[in-house]
């Protein structure tokens, strides 16, 4: 007769790793995104990702398959709270190539730390409860099953695993069908698919795409894309080279979004000095941020080169050895000097290779600036700012300079040397901190600016002025609603929260005012193109200043335009102005279909180096 006692003895190690990784899984889906979330709809998937693990586990003697499976448990546990901590800022996942990059993170030690949450080490309290309680059940007499027996658990498990899963992955692959190949929602497959399966995929994909790199695109793609490119400037050219030969100045403003601008606590303007430049300079007030993993050095990378960001991980690791058809070089070409000011470490973001690739002149870093005063994570913005004007003033005219700020970054802890300004009910809480911070840097901006003018130099000078990501993590979503008189947080309202300004101010202040136009950093560069005579025709974004409407696209698939905003986390439609669902249409499926396709080039140009192709066709 069979002893089921026995059984059980001998492989309680397995039994107690599924039903504890299974418990993490489920957890960490609910806390993941509890929008979408349903225990139901993930657990067959869960249950199938972790039966692979203990197939593979049956090969494994007995005396070394619970070290093997605690070894897992410890690996998974990891995973899942490297997940949240992530998620807590970027809004997505941990993939291979952010991993690789991850070293980037322990330079912004601060910033990760409060992220973290001390709640998130209760996925390791089995490892030191329930796993050495598994060492005092008494050894019974072990069952010693035969290489045929094992070989046909272990095919039998598989069998059940995938047959799991794989209905599952067919209906994804019909639903949005290039979702598992190119993973450009990697929240959307966690909770279609659970986090253990994701992760397999993400490594299958990350192996995939190291081959793919090498081998050639085809010449019928490579045709497409560069048609594509070639025909998507405007086939009209307003205001075509009328800053030609004038000086540009391209500000990008840490962590500075639109909801700050023109804002009052207690009677008192966030952001009085940007208020005020405003109202001489052209203002765009649908303008987003479109940065993936690459988070700031993202914003700098779309702005210079009208390219989608780095599908995983960050485009300036992944693609330093690529040539590129930067804002920087066609300037060049045209007779500007040309200059990088970030008063921060010049390998931060592999800053230091790929400013040379961009065809930077210079690059005045950290080591340039007299680091007489920190705040946040390095020199202040009034220090760095009062120095960046003598550096302008030492390039050759005319001169592009592109000029990062800092003191606002995450996670605004620096409260003490943000000075007085009060916040009222959300002094202490992340937004009060935030909104100081950003006080603080429109103080120094202000200065500037003034100073800008008051030498001659803005006279001569286009500037621009943009915010380069989001400021407030989703955790805090309803604080932010709070503050901005919004009742209820879901897609359409966190969407249109992730605004940043974009303000343009001309030489002769001849074009002033509010554009509405839908719009997202990937415009930058073709609507300075136009306006300084470049006509470069290698740009995925369009001239803001010669379209009638606009559509923005974020990578991980979804896109807003004036009417429609699609998210590919639920793949759902909205009405942007009643915030209605709407049901599919052809015509919503051909623009979903379009903005999967523009992904798709940039990443072939990225991935195959094509703009080195082109030039030397």
């Amino acid at each position: 007769m069979f002893n089921f006692k026995k059984l059980f003895i001998n492989y309680i190690d397995i039994f107690v790793f599924f039903f504890v990784i299974l418990a993490k899984i489920l957890t960490y889906g609910k806390q993941l995104d509890s929008l979408y979330f349903s225990y139901s709809a993930i657990l067959p998937q869960a249950i199938a990702s972790i039966i692979l693990i203990i197939a593979f586990s049956i090969f494994i003697r007995d005396k070394h398959r619970s070290k093997f499976l605690f070894a897992c448990n410890v690996f998974i546990t990891l995973i899942i709270i490297s997940d949240l901590t992530y998620f807590r800022y970027f809004k997505d996942v941990i993939s291979i190539p952010v991993l690789i990059n991850g070293l980037m993170l322990g330079a912004v030690g601060g910033s990760v730390n409060s992220l973290f949450h001390v709640k998130d080490l209760f996925y390791g309290l089995d490892l030191i409860t329930i796993y050495p309680l598994l060492k005092l059940i008494p050894k019974t007499e072990q069952i010693v099953l035969k290489l045929k027996s094992k070989a046909e658990i272990f095919s039998f498990l598989i069998i059940i695993s995938t047959s799991i899963i794989s209905p599952k992955l067919y209906e994804l692959s019909i639903d949005q069908p290039r979702l598992i190949s190119s993973m450009y929602n990697r929240v959307f497959v966690v909770e279609k698919l659970g986090t253990l399966n994701y992760h397999y995929l993400d490594v299958y994909n990350s192996l995939s795409a190291s081959i793919t790199k090498r081998i050639p695109i085809s010449k019928a793609k490579e045709d497409q894309i560069q048609t594509f490119l070639l025909t998507n400037s405007s086939a009209t050219n307003n205001y075509y080279g009328k800053e030609k030969g004038k000086n540009l100045i391209i500000i990008q403003v840490e962590a500075l979004q639109q909801f700050a601008i023109n804002s009052t606590i207690e009677g008192k303007e966030v952001t009085p000095n940007l208020n005020k430049f405003l109202g001489r300079s052209l203002y765009f007030d649908n303008y987003f941020y479109q940065v993936a993993a690459g988070g700031t050095s993202d914003a700098e990378f779309i702005s210079n080169n009208s390219l989608y960001p780095a599908a995983s991980g960050a485009a300036y690791f992944l693609y330093a050895g690529n040539e590129f058809n930067s804002l920087s070089k066609e300037l060049k070409s045209q007779g500007y000097d040309t200059a990088v000011l970030h008063g921060y470490k010049e390998n931060f973001w592999n800053r230091n290779e790929i400013y040379k690739k961009f065809q930077f002149n210079n690059f005045f870093s950290e080591k340039s600036y007299n680091i007489d005063e920190t705040v946040g994570l390095g020199l202040s913005d009034k220090s760095f700012l009062d120095q960046s004007i003598d550096k302008i003033k030492s390039l050759n005219k005319p001169y592009y300079s592109f000029v990062i700020t800092l003191s606002s970054h995450f996670p605004y802890d620096d409260v003490k040397k943000y000075g007085n300004f009060n916040v009222g009910s959300m002094d202490g809480t992340q937004l009060g901190n935030y909104l100081k911070a950003i006080h603080y840097t429109d103080e120094q901006l202000g200065m500037f600016l003034q100073r800008l003018d008051s030498e001659g130099i803005l006279k001569d000078s286009v500037v621009v002025l943009y915010g380069d990501h989001s400021a407030i993590t989703k955790d805090n979503a309803e604080q932010l609603a709070k503050f901005e008189n919004i009742e209820g947080v879901n897609d359409l309202s966190w969407i249109k929260l992730q605004k940043v300004p974009l303000i343009v101010h001309f030489p002769d202040e001849s074009i002033k005012g509010v554009n509405s136009i839908y719009s997202g950093q990937i415009d930058l560069y073709p609507t300075l193109s136009n306006l300084f005579g470049l006509n470069v025709k290698s740009l995925m974004g369009q001239d803001l200043l010669n379209s009638n409407s606009g559509n923005v696209i974020f990578r991980n698939g979804s896109f807003i335009n004036d009417s429609v905003y699609y998210t590919s986390q639920s793949n759902t439609y909205y009405n942007v102005k009643t915030g209605e669902k709407l049901a599919e249409t052809a015509e919503l499926k051909d623009r979903k279909e379009d903005t999967l396709n523009k992904l798709n080039y940039s990443d072939s140009i990225l991935n195959h180096n094509l703009f080195k192709t082109f030039e030397n066709k």
